[in-house]
C-alpha cells in the first residue's frame, strides 16, 4: 500500500445480507473467527500491518442498530495489515458492548457520629439509596445485615463504632449532595457546641429548598461547612419568620431534640405584632387545624373541626392601638399554627401575606409609610431545652430585628403623639 494512501480506500462500503437475528453473537461472528487465520498470516514488523497515520475508524457499533435487512460492512481490505487493524478495532468496540456491570460485594460499615442512634432500617434506607425498601426489611429479617456479626431487627438503634454488614446489593449511583449553583453563606451564630448549633434566621430566607426554591439555609450551611459530615435541622420555620432555628451537628442530638419535641419538652416562643383589638392578658387557643391545597396549588391550613389537634397560648405583651404586641407559645407544632390561630381570632398577623389584611400589608409596605413595615411581624425570639447528649439546660434568645423595633417605635411615638 502506497504511504500517502488512507484508510478511505479500503473503507468504502458493499451490500451484505444481514443475519435473522443480530444479538451479541450475531453480526460479529462472522468477523472475530477469522481475526486468529488473519493474524497468522501477518509477518511481525510488514510495511502493510497498519493502515496509513490518520486513517478514519469505522463506527461498528452503531450497525446492530440498523433495521433487519441488507446492511454496510467494510470491504475486503488490500492487506493483511490492514485487515488485522479492522479486527482490532471491531474488538475494542464488541469489549465496550458487553462490558457487565460492577458486581455487588458485602461491604462492612463502622457507624461514625452522624449514624449513631439512629434505627438499622433507616440506616440501611440511607445507604442503600435505590433500594426498594421491601428488599431492606426483607434483608433483615433473612438475617443477612448483621451488626457486629449478629442478628438484629429493625428497631434496633446504632451505637457508635458498631460494625454493620451490608449483604450485595445494587443501589443507585451516588448523587450530588449540593448542587453546584448554591452559594455558600453564613448566619449569626448565637450558641454552638459539637453537637448543636443555633442561628439567627433573617426574615425572607428558606430554611431548605423545595416548593419553588432551590436552596435554603440548611444547604448553604453545607456548602459553608464541608468539613462538618452531619449538618440536620431539627425544626423549621417560616421563610417570612426571622429569628432562632436549630441545627443537630450530630445524628444522636438530632434524636434526642425530636425526642422533646415529640413529649412537648423543648419551649419555644415567638412575638408577633397583631392588628385588630385584643384585650386577653392571656389566651388559649386550641383550634384544630386542617392542611388543603388551594385552586391555584398553594398549600394552605385553616380551623377545621377535623384537623390536626393544635393549642397556642398567647400573652400580651404591649398595646398600641389598633395593634398589639404578643408573645406567642407553642404546645403544638403544626403547619402555620400561629398565623393560623391569629386569623382565627380576627387578630391577623401584621405583614401575612396568607391570612392577614392585605390591604393594610399595601399600605404598610408603601415607601416612606409611618407606620411602615414590608415583612410579617413573626419571631422565634425565645428557646428553652435540655442539651440531647450533656443533659444540661439551654436557654437561647435572639433580639427583633431593626425593622420590626423600627415600626414598634414608630406605633410608641403614635400612641404618644395620640395621648392629650
Amino acid at each position: 500500500m502506497e504511504p500517502g494512501l488512507i484508510a478511505k480506500k479500503f473503507y468504502n462500503h458493499q451490500l451484505y445480507p444481514r443475519p435473522a437475528r443480530c444479538d451479541r453473537s450475531g453480526l460479529w461472528a462472522h468477523f472475530l473467527p477469522t481475526l486468529r487465520d488473519v493474524r497468522a498470516l501477518a509477518a511481525p514488523g510488514s510495511p502493510d500491518e497498519q493502515p496509513a497515520r490518520g486513517a478514519s475508524k469505522i463506527p461498528f457499533w452503531g450497525m446492530h442498530r440498523q433495521r433487519w435487512g441488507f446492511g454496510m460492512i467494510p470491504a475486503t481490505a488490500t492487506s493483511v495489515g490492514q485487515i488485522i487493524f479492522i479486527m482490532n478495532e471491531l474488538g475494542k468496540s464488541r469489549q465496550k458492548m458487553v462490558s457487565p456491570a460492577p458486581t455487588p460485594q458485602v461491604r462492612l460499615v463502622e457507624v461514625d457520629d452522624g449514624s449513631a442512634g439512629q434505627r438499622i432500617d433507616n440506616f440501611l434506607l440511607r445507604e442503600c439509596k435505590g433500594v426498594p425498601k421491601s428488599h431492606v426489611y426483607r434483608i433483615l429479617r433473612s438475617g443477612e445485615v448483621r451488626v457486629n456479626k449478629g442478628r438484629i431487627d429493625a428497631s434496633y438503634r446504632l451505637v457508635l463504632g458498631d460494625i454493620v454488614r451490608i449483604p450485595p446489593v445494587r443501589v443507585a449511583a451516588p448523587a450530588a449532595e449540593i448542587p453546584a449553583h448554591v452559594p455558600a453563606a453564613t448566619f449569626p451564630v448565637l450558641f454552638e457546641d459539637d453537637y448543636l448549633m443555633a442561628i439567627d434566621k433573617p426574615a425572607g430566607v428558606a430554611v431548605h429548598g423545595g416548593s419553588g426554591v432551590s436552596f435554603g439555609v440548611i444547604e448553604q450551611l453545607r456548602r459553608a461547612l464541608p468539613h462538618l459530615k452531619f449538618l440536620e435541622l431539627v425544626h423549621r420555620l417560616d421563610r417570612e419568620t426571622s429569628g432562632i432555628l436549630l441545627l443537630a451537628k450530630k445524628r444522636a442530638a438530632l434524636v434526642g431534640m425530636h425526642e422533646q419535641i415529640r413529649h412537648n419538652r423543648m419551649d419555644k416562643r415567638y412575638l408577633a405584632c397583631v392588628t385588630g383589638e385584643w384585650r386577653d392578658r392571656q389566651r388559649a387557643v386550641k383550634a384544630p387545624l386542617y392542611k388543603y391545597v388551594t385552586a391555584e396549588g398553594e398549600r394552605r391550613v385553616r380551623v377545621q373541626e377535623d384537623g390536626q389537634v393544635s393549642h397556642t397560648v398567647f400573652r400580651m405583651v404591649e398595646s398600641l392601638p389598633p395593634y398589639t404586641l404578643l408573645e406567642a407559645e407553642l404546645k403544638t407544632g403544626r403547619t402555620h399554627q400561629i398565623r393560623v390561630h391569629l386569623a382565627h381570632c380576627g387578630t391577623p398577623i401584621v405583614g401575612d401575606d396568607k391570612y392577614g389584611d392585605f390591604t393594610l400589608n399595601k399600605t404598610l409596605a408603601r415607601p416612606g409609610a409611618r407606620p411602615g413595615i414590608k415583612r410579617m411581624f413573626l419571631h422565634a425570639w425565645r428557646l428553652k431545652f435540655t442539651h440531647p447528649v450533656l443533659d444540661t439546660p439551654i436557654a437561647l434568645q435572639a433580639a427583633l430585628p431593626p425593622e420590626c423595633e423600627q415600626f414598634l417605635n414608630q406605633l410608641r411615638g403614635a400612641s404618644a403623639d395620640a395621648k392629650p
